[in-house]
């Protein structure tokens, strides 16, 4: 068997150099609060956070197999109302069923499962004390014809609270027509997370038409995201979780010919990242308070090479300082033994001592 980092290579292909090599980001690691295994004293102790807040980080941060590390890996489904259940449950029809989700993410040594109200409440019993629950309380919902993009509350936070979970996670879709709306709800639900002892997470999205340009989407653009993390960490998010960035210039694309979008400082492209996949992720990880709420990345969705593409964002997260990854399409769109095959080999990055930040 190869070792560790040799397979990581082998996964890497012929970015491993690139990837594994680029020692030069334009923001300093000295800069960043990186992660480790004191990460709730570190950051959180001096933060506002009531301290069964901090309990409920620290009991995240201490299961699967990266607890202890500061890093995480979790295991998303709420796909069954994001994309719809038969979408989402074709490949795999035993995902239907809850208690697989659950079993798959213990199984794949999951600091966390993430589902909805309807499906974490149905195992709570047996499971939140075993795994790390996590609600995700709103949703989009693909019903409404012509189709709408809107995150909208399906559960409340102390319902969360009361079947066991240790957080609540919520996406705003930045950019989007409900956005104002939804940074409201958002806000209100963190702060009562809070209250009840409960961190918080965000999927801090861009949605909008209009971000795609020339054909070009920039909804994955490095400054735009970037900001998104920045509103996300100002809403007191714990974890940031974000796309990780395909391109730059998404501010710039937006105030072309006559439009006027936002604001930009063209040292955000030269001064502050480069155009290399870790300088860009690093520009989320410093939107995020330079760290301080942590940034997870998603491993996309599933492809012909999803274990390459896997440890490729994962290798990119980690040396960019951000805190783990969130791939749920990935691992159970597959048989089950080859989900927790591609969700071991996520965590080997950041078990790995020989993959370091940049």
């Amino acid at each position: 068997m190869p070792d560790t980092l040799t397979q990581i290579e082998e996964y890497l292909g012929s970015e491993a150099d690139s990837l594994l090599g680029f020692d030069a980001p334009k923001i300093s690691k000295d800069q960043l609060h990186v992660p480790g295994p004191d990460w709730v004293d570190r950051v959180f102790r001096a933060s506002d956070r009531p301290i069964p807040v901090l309990r409920s980080l620290q009991q995240l941060y201490d299961a699967g197999r990266l607890g202890g590390t500061g890093y995480l890996s979790i295991l998303p489904v709420d796909q069954g109302i994001e994309h719809s259940a038969g979408a989402s449950f074709a490949k795999n029809p035993a995902y239907f069923d809850p208690e697989k989700i659950v079993e798959l993410a213990i199984e794949g040594g999951c600091n966390a499962v993430a589902s909805t109200y309807g499906a974490l409440g149905m195992v709570a019993r047996k499971y939140a004390h075993k795994i790390p629950f996590i609600l995700k309380i709103n949703h989009n919902e693909l019903l409404t014809f012509p189709n709408t993009y809107d995150q909208i509350l399906y559960a409340r936070v102390e319902e969360a609270r009361d079947m066991g979970c240790v957080a609540i996670g919520a996406t705003i879709y930045f950019g989007s027509d409900g956005s104002g709306r939804q940074i409201q709800e958002v806000s209100k639900a963190f702060a009562r997370a809070h209250e009840l002892g409960l961190a918080t997470v965000l999927w801090c999205y861009l949605r909008n038409s209009g971000f795609t340009v020339d054909g070009t989407n920039y909804e994955a653009a490095a400054d735009l995201t970037g900001q998104a993390d920045h509103i996300g960490a100002t809403l007191e998010a714990d974890i940031l979780k974000q796309k990780q960035p395909t391109t730059n210039g998404g501010y710039k694309a937006l105030n072309s010919g006559d439009s006027s979008y936002g604001k930009l400082d063209e040292r955000i492209y030269t001064e502050l990242a480069s155009d290399h996949p870790i300088d860009l992720t690093r520009y989320q990880v410093a939107n995020g308070f330079m760290g301080r709420a942590g940034t997870i990345n998603s491993g996309g969705g599933s492809g012909k090479d999803d274990f390459g593409q896997a440890v490729r964002t994962a290798v990119i997260n980690k040396r960019a300082g951000g805190m783990g990854l969130i791939s749920g399409r990935k691992a159970f769109q597959r048989p089950t033994a080859d989900g927790v095959k591609l969700l071991n080999a996520i965590q080997d990055v950041y078990l790995s001592d020989e993959v370091t930040v940049a």
